[in-house]
């Protein structure tokens, strides 16, 4: 078997065209059918069932196929690690993130990287907080930067980058609106605009409100942070979301305050996999993260 042959039969199947597989690849549409031909000679069984001028995996060829997509990512996986042992700094950096980081503190912290590793490439993924433990386990990616950061999972190795704080977001019509600061008993009856139940941004806000003896009364739930901001700025509640999530522009129709009597925090920092090296350019990531990523607390 051929690296070449898989290529081809890789090609041959995404496309369902041999013809068209064989321009994507440069080569003739006969070399492209011969090889073919030979894999499955090879292999005794037959990949594709051929109808007209278009082709179908067989039900043997669609687990083939599934063997030989993980084969080329293990190859090209090794070929990454390899360049990047001889030039760490002109390797790749797959990171994932949660939304509440994405618009102001990931592409600071990638900014500042490439001002002293240009050559960087980085692939960026947003995901949930489930998804990027799930990921970094899984073999996904090695690096997230999350919070909070799990305190429990054997599979992830957590670096705390900083503790950050929650402030309150208010309607600007709202009564203490006026003030410079909130005590969180403030809003005891106030209804809240929260993340739907098993995010963990809204167990912190409602954990927080349980410590000092009240449930929030939720009025609406939003998975995304622009819609959760835009139902406060039409007073439709209030809601308390982590600092760097509410980011340096709001509209003129909300008020952010500081909560001066409650600790409502969430440690942000990286996780790694326990059973996985870093490559040589993560490792130059994950040092520059643990030296400057506090620096980016504000931003």
């Amino acid at each position: 078997m051929e690296l070449r042959q898989i290529q081809y039969f890789i090609e041959v199947a995404k496309l369902e065209h041999v013809t068209e597989a064989s321009y994507m690849l440069h080569v003739s549409q006969s070399a492209v059918s011969r090889q073919i031909f030979k894999l499955e000679a090879e292999l005794g069984v037959d990949l594709f069932i051929h109808e007209g001028r278009k082709v179908k995996l067989t039900p043997i060829g669609r687990l083939f196929l599934a063997h030989m997509e993980h084969l080329m990512k293990v190859i090209q996986n090794a070929k990454q690690e390899i360049n990047e042992y001889l030039d760490p700094e002109q390797g790749t950096v797959r990171i994932g993130f949660p939304s509440s980081l994405a618009a102001h503190m990931i592409p600071s912290i990638v900014s500042a990287f490439r001002e002293q590793y240009p050559a960087v490439h980085f692939q960026l993924q947003h995901g949930s907080y489930k998804e990027l433990i799930e990921w970094v386990i899984k073999g996904e990616m090695n690096l997230a930067i999350m919070g909070p950061v799990p305190k429990h999972e054997r599979q992830v190795n957590v670096e705390v980058l900083f503790k950050e704080k929650f402030v309150a977001l208010l309607p600007a019509t709202h009564p203490l609106a006026a003030q410079n600061s909130v005590k969180l008993e403030q809003l005891v009856d106030d209804v809240f605009v929260l993340f739907p139940s098993g995010f963990v941004l809204r167990d912190i806000v409602v954990h927080a409100c349980t410590n000092i003896g009240f449930q929030p009364l939720v009025s609406f739930e939003g998975d995304d942070l622009d819609a959760i901001k835009g139902l406060v700025a039409a007073g439709l509640g209030v809601t308390l979301l982590p600092e760097i999530a509410v980011g340096e522009h709001l509209s003129s129709s909300i008020v952010s305050l500081p909560i001066v009597d409650s600790l409502v925090t969430r440690d942000v920092g990286i996780i790694t996999p326990t059973t996985r090296e870093l490559s040589p350019t993560e490792k130059l990531f994950h040092e520059f993260l643990k030296e400057m990523g506090p620096k980016f607390q504000g931003n």
